[in-house]
């Protein structure tokens, strides 16, 4: 359950790889909490939602996506702005068009639009049963109707595994993953490579024989002083002095005899 406005869009996730996105007039508005509700996505076999995220309504158009995606892409490797794990991560090879997508190709945009999509851009961190990894632009997803059996978010077809958890970051972020052998990791989400949708993500946790992540949770950016949330605002109460009942004394005087 999450809070949302017209000006939001839904994305659900599956365990076996899917993801929908649609905008938030696409589900009406119920008479009560016992309303049976609508279909989000068509989900196939034993195929389960394993996560919702609400993002940011976005109208872009197809080519004009796929030139920012790359252009963001090109420009972040050649500023250097990935820290040196993520550089260090194998680039993965372009996927091919999903099945009815066809081929989609890109459209010269101007700087001004540049800066107002980067200035806009949301990032969705997803997370496997074995420990791998996507960082992908939210822009990859594209608008679709409800209902619908959704798209591909991650390629699990190379390695019988299974997305536990999906979720919105920033850059700044980190995430915290937990296994069934009680292991648990702190990674900074800044090392994680950012890649397009479908791929098949890198490794955030090596794992034991048998051992699979069964929990996720994203730790939002926290000021390196004082640990105060950036979230909060970054105020602090200082504490009040300590009171004490003893009388104060005056030092460098001496005794009256």
């Amino acid at each position: 359950m999450a809070t949302c406005t017209d000006a939001n869009d839904v994305l659900l996730a599956t365990r076996n790889g899917k993801a929908i996105r649609f905008p938030i007039e696409d589900v009406r508005i119920f008479t009560g909490r016992s309303s049976v509700g609508v279909r989000g996505i068509r989900l196939l076999g034993k195929d389960r939602v394993i996560s919702m995220s609400i993002l940011r309504h976005e109208e872009i158009a197809p080519e004009e996506r796929n030139a920012y995606l790359s252009l963001a892409a090109k420009r972040r490797r050649e500023m250097g702005e990935e820290s040196e794990v993520a550089a260090a991560q194998t680039p993965e090879q372009p996927v091919e068009p999903e099945e009815g997508e066809g081929e989609i190709g890109e459209a010269a945009i101007s700087e001004e639009l540049f800066a107002d999509l980067a200035a806009r851009e949301e990032f969705l961190q997803s997370v496997t049963e074995k420990g791998f990894g996507v960082r992908s632009s939210a822009y990859d997803y594209r608008i679709t109707r409800r209902g619908g059996q959704g798209i591909d978010n991650m390629d699990l077809s190379r390695r019988r595994d299974a997305v536990v958890a999906v979720f919105s970051v920033g850059h700044n972020d980190q995430i915290m993953l937990v296994t069934d052998a009680g292991m648990v990791i702190r990674c900074p989400v800044n090392d994680i490579r950012i890649a397009r949708r479908r791929s098949q993500g890198v490794v955030i946790f090596k794992l034991g024989d048998g051992e699979r992540v069964v929990s996720v949770a994203r730790l939002p950016e926290v000021a390196e002083e004082n640990g105060v949330s950036e979230e909060n605002g970054g105020d602090a109460e200082e504490e009040p002095a300590a009171e004490t009942d003893e009388p104060e004394t005056n030092k460098g005087e001496g005794d009256d005899r």
